[in-house]
């Protein structure tokens, strides 16, 4: 059975929403791929007596704790005196930190003040963890049947410490058998079509299955036992993919992390050698932000206007055939720039239709390719944000499908 472990996020920031919780979730991902069953996640703001409190239960429950934030120099930084009280230990002046934050203060040209000796004061017996980024060295130390660890609540800080004095003991402290994590990342289908598509596969119990989704993909995550036979778990994965079809724009197995769509695209352009010219009506320009710095992205222009952008590139409007439109553009534009590829979008409705988040608009978007047209007709809804990033996807999408599954 795999150890257990808690995340501990200390700070009234949290608490009250001011600050999203990243540390967490970065923690449990680590903590999942190395091995461990993470069990749960406690934020608990600037209170002393919450504080211990919780230690004190972690202490009898979990095989290991990870607490971040609540090392600072200031009064509502709580975590050492905490510690100190919960077990009963004194804290005590570490020369060597302390030398560690005069020195931070001295490499700047600054004095440091006074309040960040208090970093300096260690849990008796605790392990120091050298911060190399900031002023607030982390700590360890075991209590009960709990080993807990001390990290700055900057992600920054946090994240270097972690991987250079955290996790290389780990397997040394702990039997650790890591599961594998498969993502299957799809885009144009929900999670609930997603379920619906594999329910007639054979899922082993001892395999996990889950889903992740937001506005830019959803994720099938399968989670598998240490030791299952490779064979079988690629053969699984290849089902599910295989079921989803040209859903699917990446994988990530072990040993090969993925990116978002955006990434994919990127890949595949410069994986082709291939040029692209970008027309936006909806998306307002996100389609070429998105493609920020990419080298195959040669040119792209945005009207608000249908007319105006007929005019510039002279062609005719069909107001009741708009596909018809966007491919007499998409021919404009390739003349135009020289790009291989022209993605022409273009959307049913007007500018109000655009802002009311209870109006759908059409979109009409067609890809020039090869000397062939490939086009597609969504319909978004919601906010303008929403329906700005759905039209700018979409788009992007038609390209990845083109360019992952090109037609023979």
């Amino acid at each position: 059975m795999n150890p257990t472990l808690e995340i501990f996020s200390q700070g009234e920031e949290i608490v009250t929403g001011q600050t999203v919780d990243t540390n967490a979730a970065w923690l449990s991902q680590q903590a999942v791929q190395l091995g461990f069953t993470v069990t749960r996640h406690t934020a608990v703001g600037d209170k002393l007596d919450d504080l211990v409190g919780l230690l004190k239960e972690i202490a009898l429950r979990a095989d290991c704790c990870v607490c971040t934030g609540g090392l600072g120099p200031t009064s509502d930084d709580l975590t050492a005196v905490a510690v100190a009280k919960a077990f009963d230990l004194p804290l005590e002046f570490d020369a060597v930190a302390f030398a560690q934050i005069q020195q931070f203060f001295s490499n700047r040209n600054r004095v440091m003040p006074e309040p960040n000796r208090k970093q300096a004061m260690l849990p008796k017996g605790a392990q120091r963890l050298d911060n190399e980024v900031g002023t607030a060295p982390g700590f360890a130390m075991q209590h009960g049947r709990c080993w807990f660890v001390f990290l700055p609540g900057v992600p920054s800080e946090m994240r270097p410490i972690f991987l250079k004095k955290i996790q290389p003991y780990l397997d040394q402290r702990f039997s650790l058998q890591p599961s594998t994590l498969v993502s299957i990342k799809t885009f144009g289908i929900g999670e609930s079509v997603i379920q619906q598509h594999i329910n007639n596969i054979d899922i082993p119990a001892q395999v996990q299955l889950g889903f992740r989704a937001s506005l830019n993909d959803v994720q099938t995550k399968l989670l598998f036992p240490a030791h299952y036979p490779n064979a079988d778990m690629m053969a699984l994965v290849a089902n599910i993919t295989g079921i989803l079809g040209d859903s699917v724009f990446a994988v990530d197995r072990p040993g090969e992390m993925t990116g978002d769509l955006v990434y994919a695209v990127d890949q595949l352009m410069k994986a082709g050698n291939h040029t692209l010219a970008l027309v936006e009506t909806a998306t307002q320009g996100l389609m070429a932000g998105l493609c920020i710095g990419s080298p195959w992205l040669l040119e792209t222009r945005y009207e608000r206007s249908l007319e105006r952008l007929a005019q510039k590139l002279q062609v005719a409007i069909t107001h009741d055939d708009l596909m018809a439109t966007a491919k007499e553009i998409a021919l404009a534009a390739q003349k135009i720039s020289g790009a291989d590829f022209v993605l022409v979008q273009l959307y049913a409705g007007d500018l109000d239709a655009l802002q009311d988040k209870n109006k759908l608009i059409v979109l009409h978007t067609v890809l020039l390719a090869n000397g062939q047209f490939h086009p597609a007709s969504q319909s978004v809804a919601g906010l303008i944000k929403r329906k700005q990033n759905q039209a700018a996807l979409l788009a992007l999408d038609l390209l990845r499908r083109y360019l992952q599954h090109p037609p023979i």
